[in-house]
């Protein structure tokens, strides 16, 4: 896509051309390319609040958060002071320290099912861990996934992924082969039949993987239904629920999505909020399914940087504001209204439109039906949002460049900047 933009990007452009020569496709990670959208990305050169600016001096409101872990804003001043004194003690130790003990206890607290959590480096190897340690417990190898959720980039999640696999049209990826997929089941979210169906056919199942809200297909809610019968399948037949919570861990309330919906997991894995921006992530359970894990157990898994005091002191400062500020009613209102102020919008415009939101995730979908699914989302107007996406940047709206990907709030919002959002995003549809 050929597309001409009223504002200067020229040393975001100069910046672009420069990296494509010693990084992959200019980025570091695929969406961070605009493919879906047209153009070059922008290049980021500072943040702060509920703000973010470019090399070229624009600044945008931002929903895209680090696409979720800046839950209470960039550079909030309790983070930065507990980091920069943590700094000043040391970067990484590689042995233990208080602060992994004192975030493990609070992580631990805010989760029913959770007795132990071991600290990783990132959601990805969190749920890898996740995959090891369900069948490690059950004795059994294969695991359910639903199409359009998105685990990360693990052998075995990396099937119909959503994401920035549906952002590039990709139905899988190269160098995953036959074999670290054949263990791997694919049902449809908020399809309680294809989950029953794959488990009348298949006895060696370890557990189900699910996102308890979908957020890489962009947000998709699951219907009490659905949740219900998971838990039931799992109770019924000994599969694990194993609940990815990396996005909507401390997110949709001081805890996880779970809670809110009555879903009784077995594993949980955590991510970004839980590093307040640093790379951390984690996998928890109840001590008979994590005495599994070494040294306790037999299932191995190490990682030099896991608990890296930084990342700890991160994560421990972001969950005190959380906790203390209770912030998850202030989103529930301001997404309520971001979302009748888009429909609204959208329908005096002659639009179609849908808009999905859950706590502190939002998404709105360029089509006339109901998102439930991967499926569903995959009927969007692609096209029409790379369109949006532009003029919304050129109204100051920092959005994710990809219809598949969803918008998140910060504790640094308030009504005039909700009142900037819906006017931008009136002139951009």
């Amino acid at each position: 896509m050929n597309k001409v933009f009223k504002m200067n990007l020229e040393q975001s452009n100069k910046l672009y051309n420069r990296s494509l020569k010693y990084l992959v496709g200019g980025v570091n990670s695929p969406v961070r390319a605009f493919k879906s959208v047209g153009g070059n990305p922008l290049f980021i050169s500072h943040a702060k609040g509920s703000h973010i600016y470019d090399v070229d001096g624009n600044e945008y409101i931002d929903y895209v958060l680090s696409y979720g872990p800046m839950i209470i804003g960039h550079v909030h001043p309790h983070v930065q002071e507990t980091v920069v004194k943590t700094l000043e003690k040391g970067y990484s130790f590689g042995a233990t320290a208080e602060l992994e003990v004192m975030l493990a206890e609070k992580v631990c607290a805010a989760f029913e099912n959770m007795d132990k959590v071991r600290f990783v480096n990132s959601g990805t190897e969190a749920v890898m861990s996740a995959i090891r340690l369900a069948r490690a417990y059950t004795k059994k190898n294969k695991i359910i996934k639903f199409a359009g959720c998105y685990h990360g980039h693990s052998d075995a999640l990396l099937v119909a992924a959503g994401s920035g696999l549906a952002t590039l049209s990709m139905p899988g990826s190269g160098g995953v082969t036959e074999g670290s997929v054949k263990n791997t089941l694919v049902a449809n979210y908020n399809d309680l039949a294809s989950v029953e169906q794959l488990v009348a056919d298949h006895e060696d199942i370890a557990a189900i993987f699910l996102e308890p809200i979908a957020g890489n297909m962009g947000v998709v809610l699951p219907t009490d239904e659905f949740i219900q019968g998971l838990n039931r399948i799992g109770k019924e037949h000994g599969i694990l629920i194993v609940a990815d919570e990396v996005m909507t861990g401390f997110r949709s309330c001081y805890g996880g999505a779970q809670r809110l919906l009555g879903l009784h997991s077995d594993i949980t894995c955590l991510g970004k909020v839980v590093g307040g921006g640093f790379p951390v992530g984690a996998y928890g359970a109840r001590e008979e399914i994590m005495n599994c894990v070494a040294p306790l157990g037999d299932m191995y898994q190490a990682g030099t940087l896991s608990g890296n005091p930084v990342a700890m002191a991160g994560g421990m400062a972001t969950l005190e504001v959380l906790e203390k500020e209770n912030p998850y009613d202030f989103f529930d209102d301001y997404a309520k209204k971001m979302q009748e102020g888009m429909l609204s919008i959208a329908n005096e415009k002659g639009v179609p439109l849908n808009v999905n939101r859950f706590g502190s995730m939002i998404n709105p979908f360029f089509s006339e039906k109901e998102i439930l699914n991967y499926e569903d989302a995959k009927s969007c107007d692609t096209e029409k949002f790379a369109d949006f996406f532009w003029k919304l940047l050129e109204g100051g709206i920092y959005i994710p460049p990809s219809q598949f990907e969803a918008w998140f709030l910060n504790t640094q919002l308030n009504d005039s900047k909700l009142n900037q959002t819906l006017e931008a995003f009136s002139k951009a549809v």
